[in-house]
């Protein structure tokens, strides 16, 4: 057989990822044709709304000379259903942000509201304020489409935001005590984690109440989807910062320029940073360990570069080199209150390290280290263009998928196409730098950066 008739004899076996749906538990909700048939801003076509069987494949990019994929895991697509399982006059509608400022928070408030408002006719629809607390201690703050027109020019979030404030009994409770039947949560993988208990107690107790998360978060960390919203504007943003940087490493003899960017776990944000500026000469991230002393290490190969160019930029993510970094047991306990492990400066170390190599090595020999730490004014921007895009449809796509009375799910792009993902395998998976990716080759061709492996 040739590789043409291989070929063209394969067949595509579908595992179709289950999402949850209000019918699981309430198997005997009427339904209603959508009230897009009725917008005016709408002329539904063949293709228009989509059904059960419309699917987007997980994986797109086999091997066929090695790999033999027996099945292929699917999710169902994002989109408008014609049968909904709301009364558009009865729909009560909750939005709350939580954890850390990104990029885009206040598009995705606006989009929600104008989406409900426009599309399903929808007219109680609640800001829930601070975070998850803000269910069970504030009250509310009704929300229309003239209140959010312009929110998506400012940066934060109008609804306000904190992290902690998780009482799963209270929270649930309140959402029964003020009648609201569609959730839409905002927010990270801490968030994601408290939206499934949500999402599993308002089903043990039985609620009539869609759960829809919008995964948050600048990191670009989240799982299965092609990116979170925020990071392209992070990205954007990094690039004002090493410039800078670069500016002021240039401006003196022996110049280093150190920016420390946002990347708890992952290094997506100072990757793509230095793939797009050109300007940085090594690039640090949690997922490639490195070492500072010795042949092969970082000061030799900054010493190296000094000597060819009198200058370099060095990008590191803040969760960079944690374990490096001297710390009390105290502060190995200490955590924030969405129960992430609190960090270390790496920035600030790696500056005092530098200093302290160079009065070591170079004594008496005129050195700089300008450090810039950029986190705050990234994650209050407002978001760029193509974020803001990105947040409507993302929004859209949430309120597609509650009216269609599916629940307990994320909404996001897989391989380009929007789908639905059960909420706890969005919040179980991580999305991380491959270092055996072309991306961190691509990297290491640019900044000609050490590997950092130890003979």
């Amino acid at each position: 057989m040739t590789d043409s008739q291989h070929i063209e004899n394969l067949t595509i076996n579908v595992n179709l990822v289950r999402l949850p749906h209000l019918t699981d538990y309430l198997p005997n909700l009427q339904t209603h044709t959508t009230p897009l048939e009725h917008n005016n801003f709408y002329h539904p076509s063949n293709g228009f709304y989509l059904s059960q069987s419309d699917v987007i494949i997980r994986r797109t990019i086999y091997d066929l000379a090695r790999t033999a994929p027996s099945s292929h895991f699917a999710y169902h697509r994002a989109g408008p259903r014609k049968q909904i399982f709301y009364d558009q006059q009865n729909v009560r509608a909750a939005i709350v942000t939580c954890g850390g400022l990104c990029p885009g928070l206040n598009t995705v408030i606006r989009e929600l509201v104008v989406g409900l408002w426009e599309q399903y006719g929808v007219r109680e629809i609640f800001g829930i304020k601070a975070g998850y607390r803000g269910f069970y201690s504030m009250d509310p703050v009704r929300l229309d489409v003239k209140m959010v027109h312009n929110w998506h020019k400012r940066g934060g979030t109008v609804l306000e935001t904190s992290r902690g404030g998780f009482d799963l009994d209270k929270i649930v409770n309140a959402i029964q005590d003020y009648g609201y039947n569609q959730v839409y949560i905002i927010g990270g993988d801490g968030t994601l984690r408290g939206a499934v208990k949500i999402f599993n107690e308002i089903r043990r107790r039985k609620l009539y109440v869609g759960v829809a998360a919008i995964p948050k978060t600048v990191d670009n960390d989240v799982g299965i989807i092609d990116r979170s919203f925020g990071f392209q504007t992070a990205v954007e943003k990094a690039q004002q910062a090493i410039s800078a940087a670069h500016v002021e490493a240039e401006s003196a003899p022996n110049g280093i320029g150190l920016v420390k960017l946002m990347g708890r776990s992952t290094g997506h944000i100072a990757l793509y940073a230095t793939l797009s500026s050109r300007d940085v000469d090594c690039c640090l991230i949690p997922e490639n360990e490195f070492y500072l002393h010795g042949k092969g290490g970082l000061f030799e190969f900054l010493e190296d570069r000094l000597k060819q160019n009198g200058h370099a930029v060095v990008v590191v993510a803040e969760g960079t080199g944690q374990d490096m970094i001297p710390r009390t047991n105290a502060e190995k306990q200490v955590s924030d209150e969405s129960g992430n492990p609190v960090f270390l400066d790496v920035g600030v170390w790696l500056k005092s390290e530098l200093k302290k190599w160079w009065d070591v090595d170079h004594k008496g020999e005129l050195f700089t280290v300008k450090y810039i730490d950029p986190t705050y004014m990234i994650r209050a921007v407002t978001a760029n263009a193509t974020d803001n895009l990105y947040c409507t449809l993302l929004s859209h796509s949430a309120i597609h998928g509650v009216m269609a009375g599916y629940t307990g799910f994320v909404a996001g792009p897989i391989n380009g196409n929007y789908a639905y993902i059960p909420m706890d395998e969005i919040a179980d998976t991580k999305n991380v730098v491959d270092t055996k990716d072309p991306k961190w080759a691509w990297v290491r061709s640019i900044t000609t950066q050490p590997d950092f492996q130890r003979n």
